[in-house]
This record gives C-alpha cells, structure tokens and sequence, in this order.
C-alpha cells in the first residue's frame, strides 16, 4: 500500500508545483537600470566628473532635441532613415522568406539555395560597402541594399533552422490524416516555424538598424546618420548623442512591437518564466 500511494503522493505534489501560481510580474522593474545610469550619468555631467564636450547629460541632449524637433530638423531626418529601414527589411526580408522557405522545404531548393547562403554568410556585408558602391553607385540604393543584406541572413537561417527542426513525426501523422500539402503547411510547419522565425525577425530588424548607421554615414544628405556626422564636423557633441539615442530608441520600439506580436500570435507556447 505504501509503495502505491507515495507515487500518487509523487504525481499530486509535482501537479500543485507545476499548477501553482506565478509571482506577478511588475514590468517598471525593467526601468530601474536605465534610469539609474540616467541618473548617474546627470550628477557625474553636473559635477564636471563627465566633460561636457565629451559626453554631455541628459538633459543637453533633451534640450538639443527639443530644439531640433521643434524647428522640423529631426522629423525630416528621421522619416528619411525610417523610409530607408522600411525599403531594405521589405526587400531583404521578403527575400529571406522565399529562399528560406524554398530551402527548408524542398530537397532541391536545399541543394541549390543553401550552399551559396552558406558560403555568403561568412563575409561581413559592412565590408561590402567599397564594392557596392562600385556596383550600385553612392545613392539611396546603397543604403537601401545594405540594410536589405544585414535583414536578410537572420532571417533566412532561422526560417531555414525552424523548419527543419520540426519532428518529422508530426508531418508524418499529418500525412497520415489525410492532409494535403498546403495543409501540412499550413497546420504543421508554419507553426512549429514560427518561433524561430520571430527570432529571426528580431536579429533583422537590429541587423537593418546597424546597417542603417553605417549606410547613412556614407555620401547622403538626408537621414540621423547624415546629422550625426553633420554634427561632428561641429564638433556638436550633443547631437551625436542624440543621434544614438534616435537609434537606440527605434530598436526599443521595432523590438517591443514585435515582441507584442510574437506574444499574441504564439499565444498557445509557455515558456520558461525568469524567478
């Protein structure tokens, strides 16, 4: 009788821990980190610790935004970087998606498509910005395919990955069933896919921002790249900074959105939770 029940005893205390409450989670928590460095950066700035002309606070670079929004400078450059981002993730992403599908569905498109990937995956497409100039000259369609390069590979090989990583079990029991291909597609793969393919969407669009930065500093006279080298032949410090911060804060937003999306659309997936 003992040794019967301690199992069931075993099964029912392993049911009240996995079925247990979690600790709610205070998500301003997150905040308390960047706004102490925030913080200390403004008192290391106000007690000439930090050197203006080195590294300005906070505040001298709200003030220099403020400024620069109110006279339109900053919103017309920054609808040119973000029309630039929009352009190459389409491209680039779009792409990824028909060569990652192709590959990771088909024998033949993993024959034909991967190799070649593989092998361009191992150059840095920053080191490329010589010879796409050669190529396709020093206007907007070499920011526009730079960017495009940095979306494309995150997501090509984690749309590949996702896709063969699904248990072939699975495809087999929906064959099974009597599934047809696009149904097998459709129920099976694109969802076993679709976290990986979220990753991906968040390393490319980090990708098409750093290829942003770079592109912008190369011949243009639109864009925060163009502002920020603008600036340092003024030797204005603070609107460097505030470009960095334009940067930093349009991954934080891309990254929050797609984050919102993954959550809903893979509403059915738990994952680990941090204690």
């Amino acid at each position: 009788m003992t040794t019967i029940a301690a199992p069931d005893a075993a099964v029912a205390g392993g049911a009240a821990v996995g079925n247990a409450p979690r600790r709610k989670r205070v998500r301003w928590q997150r905040a308390i980190s960047p706004v102490a460095i925030l913080v200390l950066w403004e008192a290391g700035g106000r007690a000439g610790l930090i050197p203006e002309d080195k590294l300005p606070a906070p505040t001298a670079v709200l003030r220099t935004g403020w400024r620069l929004a109110a006279d339109g400078t900053l919103g017309e450059h920054l609808l040119s970087s973000l029309s630039r981002a929009a352009i190459g993730l389409l491209i680039g992403g779009s792409l990824a998606l028909a060569l990652g599908a192709v590959a990771g569905l088909l024998r033949l498109g993993d024959d034909v498509v991967d190799p070649p990937v593989q092998m361009a995956r191992m150059l840095p497409h920053l080191a490329l910005v010589p010879l796409l100039i050669i190529w396709v000259g020093i206007g907007e369609s070499m920011k526009i395919t730079l960017v495009s390069l940095g979306a494309f590979f995150p997501l090509y090989f984690n749309l590949y990955a996702g896709i063969r990583d699904i248990d072939e079990r699975l495809v087999e029991a929906a064959r099974t069933c009597g599934l047809g291909t696009w149904a097998r597609i459709r129920h099976v793969v694109l969802p076993g896919a679709l976290p990986s393919l979220f990753l991906g969407l968040r390393l490319a669009i980090g990708a098409a921002w750093l290829s942003l930065v770079v592109g912008e500093q190369t011949n243009t006279q639109s864009g925060i790249g163009f502002l920020m080298m603008e600036a340092r032949e003024f030797s204005q410090t603070d609107v460097v900074v505030l470009g960095l911060f334009v940067y930093a804060a349009l991954g934080l937003i891309s990254d929050v959105l797609l984050r919102v999306a993954e959550r809903r659309a893979l509403v059915w997936r738990r994952g680990l939770q941090a204690s």
